[in-house]
């Protein structure tokens, strides 16, 4: 076999695969979208271009009396925007001290940090459920069933992995710019909201979308947490909704779900530019 005759063969291949990986990535998104735009209940009787097209399930969906999806969707933002605001503020400055600050058990920290990313979150839903459950009895606001439980929950489980991610961009940046403003009589808070802040913010912005695209769509910690109809937040609601009726209305539940997901399909377009540039800015330093 002819060295070229290789190389078409090698690259047909590599293009049938990714092909093949694009479709099935994308198929039951255009699925979905087909099922919630047509007048069919069932999702079997869905087609890729449905033969008649009909906004009725949104329209449904907004005006249903028995849906909060208002609620719940404020909800989603209101627990996704203050998890982001905690999470970020106590990331910078737990990064900062870690960076720049040398005391006793340091090494100690950023070994537990590193030692609680190799172990899957799921493994500690029990662990979890049965400690918000004890804090509650004292806390009644960050116990089961509310936004400041499940926000508490959110803000630890973000802070390790994004720790580190900030740290080593912040080893990157020259401690003598530390010290020259310290010399000229700066504070440390001065120090970092003055100087450091301002090279970090693509690597704080990259933190704080990442964070809200993780918070909004989560599942399984909310449906842990949350009980009550009014708490929930969009992805417990749309489930609650698909478990409370034995004829599910699928053309609905697909409604929900498209305008459920829109809000982070239009932060993530407009801000991919800033992901990219804050996970790649520091790995080379000048």
């Amino acid at each position: 076999m002819k060295k070229q005759q290789r190389k078409l063969i090698i690259a047909i291949v590599k293009y049938a695969v990714a092909l093949m990986f694009i479709a099935f990535a994308v198929l039951p998104f255009f699925w979905i979208v087909a099922t919630s735009l047509n007048p069919a209940r069932s999702l079997m009787g869905a087609k890729i271009i449905p033969s008649t097209l009909t906004l009725n399930n949104y329209l449904d969906l907004l005006g249903n009396s028995n849906l909060s999806f208002g609620k719940w969707m404020f909800n989603s933002f209101k627990v996704s925007s203050i998890s982001v605001s905690i999470i970020v503020l106590l990331t910078c400055v737990s990064a900062y001290a870690l960076s720049r600050f040398r005391f006793r058990g340091r090494r100690e920290v950023m070994m537990g940090i590193m030692i609680l990313n190799v172990f899957p979150g799921i493994l500690a839903m029990v662990a979890i459920f049965v400690m918000m459950q004890q804090i509650g009895n004292y806390l009644p606001f960050l116990g089961i069933n509310t936004h400041g439980g499940l926000i508490c929950v959110y803000v630890a489980g973000a802070m390790s992995i994004n720790v580190l991610m900030v740290k080593s961009y912040i080893d990157s940046i020259a401690v003598e710019l530390d010290e020259s403003a310290l010399i000229e009589g700066a504070s440390y808070w001065q120090v970092f909201w003055m100087i450091i802040f301002p090279v970090i913010r693509p690597m704080v912005i990259t933190v704080a979308i990442l964070a809200f695209m993780t918070t909004y769509g989560d599942f399984i910690i909310a449906n842990l947490l949350l009980k009550g109809n009014d708490q929930s937040t969009i992805m417990v609601g749309i489930f609650m909704f698909t478990q409370q009726r034995f004829d599910t209305n699928w053309g609905i539940v697909t409604a929900g779900t498209i305008l459920a997901a829109l809000p982070v399909l239009v932060i993530f377009f407009i801000s991919q530019k800033y992901i990219i540039d804050g996970l790649t800015m520091g790995a080379v330093k000048e």
